[in-house]
Formats: C-alpha cells, sequence, structure tokens
C-alpha cells in the first residue's frame, strides 16, 4: 500500500474524527481572523478619527488634539477679556471705492517679478516700514505666526548664496522633475542665483509652527501656513506700492541649513526667500499675459 492509499483508507475509516478536527480548525480559523478583523477596524477608526483632526495624509496639522490637556490649564491665546472697541475706518462712497480699486489694480499689475536688482542701498525705516505692514496680516486667533528675517549683510548674503546654489544644483539634476525643469526654461532660470548677492537686501519670511506660552507650556498657531502666505502677499503688495520690486523665491532643500545660519529655532521653517530692492537698469522680465477676469472669478 503506497502513501496516497494509506491516506485514503484512513479517511475512510476516520472520517467523522478527520472532518470533525477540520470542523474546529475553520472554526477557529474564523474566530482568529475575526478577531484580527476586529482589532483592524478598531485601529482604523481611530486612525480616521485622528485624520480628522490632523489632515489627510497624515501631515500633522496646526491644531492637534488636546484633549489630554487639563481644562483648568487651557487658556486662549490672547488675553479672554480683551476689550473690544468701535472700529470705524473711514466711509468712502461708491464713486470712491471703485476709484480705489482702479488705482490699486492698475499699480498692482505692473507688479513684476525680477532677477536683476540695482546694489542701491534701501533706507532701513523703508524696510521697517515693509515688515511692519506684513505684521497687519490676519492670523488664525491672532497668534500670528511669522518671523521676518532682514538680511542686508554682505558676508551673510553670500553664505545664503552659496547654500542655495548648492541646493539648487541638485534640485535641477536630480531632484525635480524633466518637465519642471522645462516649464522653468521661458524664464531663464538655473541654480546660479547672482540676486542673492546683488540686491541690497534679502527678506527670509519663516512660518513658526508653535511658540511657548509665558508658563513654559506650548502655544499652537492655528492655519499657520495660510497665515503666513496671507502675511507674505501683503509683504509683496507693499513692496510695490513703495516703488521697489522682489522676487518670490522658495529654495528647495534648503531650510535646515539656512535656519541654522541664520540661527532660527526649530519650530520655524522657511517658507519664502525674497530678494527686495530697485530693478536694474537693465533688467528685463517675460512679456507674459495674466488671466482673465472669466477665467479667475465665478459670478454667482
Amino acid at each position: 500500500m503506497n502513501i496516497i492509499s494509506l491516506a485514503i483508507w484512513t479517511l475512510e475509516k476516520n472520517c467523522f474524527i478527520v472532518y470533525s478536527g477540520l470542523i474546529v480548525c475553520f472554526i477557529a480559523f474564523t474566530l482568529y481572523h475575526k478577531h484580527r478583523l476586529d482589532a483592524f477596524y478598531s485601529e482604523a477608526e481611530k486612525k480616521k478619527e485622528k485624520l480628522a483632526r490632523t489632515g489627510t495624509g497624515g501631515k500633522a496639522r496646526d491644531f492637534p488634539d488636546d484633549a489630554d490637556d487639563d481644562p483648568d490649564l487651557l487658556v486662549p491665546a490672547i488675553p479672554e477679556d480683551t476689550p473690544h472697541i468701535p472700529y470705524r475706518p473711514p466711509r468712502r462712497s461708491d464713486d470712491e471705492v471703485l476709484e480705489k480699486s482702479r488705482e490699486y489694480y492698475k499699480l498692482m499689475a505692473e507688479r513684476r517679478t525680477v532677477r536683476s536688482f540695482s546694489p542701491e542701498p534701501i533706507p532701513q525705516e523703508v524696510l521697517d516700514n515693509l515688515i511692519k505692514t506684513a505684521g497687519t496680516s490676519p492670523s488664525g486667533a491672532h497668534t500670528e505666526p511669522w518671523t521676518f528675517v532682514v538680511v542686508q549683510d554682505q558676508e551673510m548674503k553670500t553664505a545664503i548664496r552659496e547654500i542655495v546654489e548648492e541646493e539648487e544644483e541638485l534640485n535641477y539634476s536630480k531632484r525635480m522633475s524633466r518637465q519642471w525643469v522645462t516649464d522653468l526654461k521661458p524664464f531663464a532660470t538655473k541654480h546660479v542665483k547672482p540676486y542673492l548677492t546683488e540686491a541690497p537686501a534679502i527678506v527670509l519670511v519663516f512660518r513658526q509652527t508653535h511658540s511657548w506660552r509665558d508658563d513654559g507650556k506650548k502655544k499652537m498657531h492655528y492655519y499657520s501656513e495660510i497665515s503666513t502666505a496671507i502675511a507674505a502677499g501683503i509683504l509683496l503688495a507693499a513692496i510695490q506700492y513703495c516703488g521697489l520690486v522682489a522676487l518670490t523665491s522658495t529654495p528647495l532643500n534648503c531650510n535646515a541649513r539656512l535656519r541654522d545660519l541664520l540661527c532660527r529655532p526649530l519650530n520655524e521653517r522657511l517658507e519664502l526667500l525674497l530678494p527686495v530692492g530697485r530693478p536694474h537698469e537693465d533688467t528685463t522680465v517675460p512679456d507674459l499675459k495674466r488671466k482673465d477676469l472669466e477665467e479667475i472669478m465665478v459670478k454667482i
């Protein structure tokens, strides 16, 4: 009797025991996997609840869960008894409002990004006023999550340029997609950034992910990304308004090195690097056309 025949004979003689064993194994297998599935779905539900608080993809948002905080220790970002005062800005007629809107649009429509700057210095008070204007931006819970580092020292500008050019050479050659590099060709951009040492000032816009309260506890900054972006937009508008120009630069993979160079704390992230000054007399810009109103506005 070979092995196969022996196996068949054993099954026939002991079918009740065999089938009983199979049923027991099936029940045990089902219960085991039911337990695992319950645990899996429970964990998935927890993750789903967490994502509702932290945002899609698990990326930490600006308002993490504070369920473990002692309610007696919770304090608002600004004093709870902050008084509310009357707000009465100048009231203008419809004709005045229309004229103001036209004037401002005409001014901002002339704004261009330039890559060639005159070395003429900018008065310190002008730079102060530009940053103060950016600081008027709204922010989540009035946490003002921004730091503006203004660099005029030539040695520091040179150090910044060296870091940016090192990283940008890698960006253009390895990190950026071929399509991205292709899309930049009409602007004649490359990893060499002479404007970083030519412009009389560089404004580095840092976003504070959080700060610290007087009692040592972490002070959350809500919507810090959009708040800092709005502040940067107001800064660009102010630069244009006073007759200067800027280049909006977002140096890829430079955050940590520039943060260390400028001795900024770990709760700050570099969002924008803006060379600021007057345009060089030989400056040229691409002859671009902006989208028409119908392409960017939906009336409901």
